[in-house]
């Protein structure tokens, strides 16, 4: 049986995230920071880390937002060169640490505890979602906030698991006929549902992605996971951290998963 946590059975994320940074400007780091805003407010002075850092776009944001230390870690080599040249790039001077770590090789002794650990849509793609969350929420210190985004379950989501399976492994030419069908049943949806979709967007888009990246990332993100917010409640209060806002996602889109769920967004603090 594959061993899903290993680098070698994932989704090629980090290249996607290097082919979009080539475009990242102002406008996408103005959307993460009002992104990571609405979910934390302001940052002065805390200590930030940002699990599956991808772009580095979030911990670019949380340095705007008066961070005064940064860690950035992503499993995938790609992510961590494109988030060390975006940090390089427009927080030169900033006090941060971009490093190539597992979410499960992490642990509160060797890096101590942060003010904010935040992973937004990706603990459902490291191949064990709760022990990945488990490991996330120890590295919250007291009066700190454990900040992530998980998909939403649905009756869909099998059927998408095994859609990523073979999106991952699919040849260029075989993804770029998937991304074509996405798409149009995306717009066919669209125009017949009416503008109430164009809010519900898909996943990633949260996170900066022109439409071809984020099309990609989300049919390839494999490997997946998803949970219901009465389970994420659950395992929170077991973890002793406590609900303090949450963004679950409605409509008919997030009930049936019709062209992903997308994620529901979390903040839980440790009293």
């Amino acid at each position: 049986m594959q061993d899903l946590t290993k680098l070698d059975t994932h989704f090629a994320f980090g290249k996607n995230w290097s082919s979009f940074a080539r475009s990242v400007g102002e406008q996408q780091i103005s959307d993460a920071v009002a992104g990571v805003q609405k979910l934390v407010g302001g940052l002065s002075g805390a200590r930030f880390l940002d699990i599956g850092c991808g772009s580095g776009l979030h911990s670019l944001a949380a340095l705007r937002l008066g961070a005064s230390e940064v860690v950035a870690l992503d499993i995938d080599p790609d992510s961590v060169a494109t988030a060390r040249k975006v940090l390089s790039s427009y927080a030169p001077d900033a006090r941060v640490r971009v490093e190539q770590e597992s979410v499960f090789d992490l642990t509160p002794a060797r890096l101590g505890t942060f003010d904010i650990v935040y992973s937004w849509g990706v603990l459902h793609h490291t191949g064990d979602l709760m022990r990945a969350i488990r490991n996330a929420a120890s590295l919250v210190g007291d009066k700190g906030r454990f900040v992530f985004a998980l998909y939403r379950r649905t009756w869909t989501c099998s059927l998408w698991r095994l859609e990523k399976r073979w999106y991952s492994a699919a040849s260029p030419k075989a993804q770029k006929v998937a991304q074509a069908m996405y798409i149009a049943m995306l717009r066919l949806a669209q125009s017949t549902v009416g503008p109430g979709l164009k809010t519900d967007k898909p996943a990633g888009e949260y996170r900066g992605m022109d439409l071809l990246h984020d099309v990609h990332d989300w049919l390839g993100g494999y490997p997946y996971e998803s949970i219901k917010p009465e389970s994420v409640d659950r395992l929170m209060a077991e973890l002793g951290l406590v609900r303090e806002r949450c963004f679950i996602r409605d409509g008919w889109r997030a009930r049936s998963g019709f062209l992903g769920s997308g994620c529901d967004e979390y903040v839980y603090v440790r009293p």
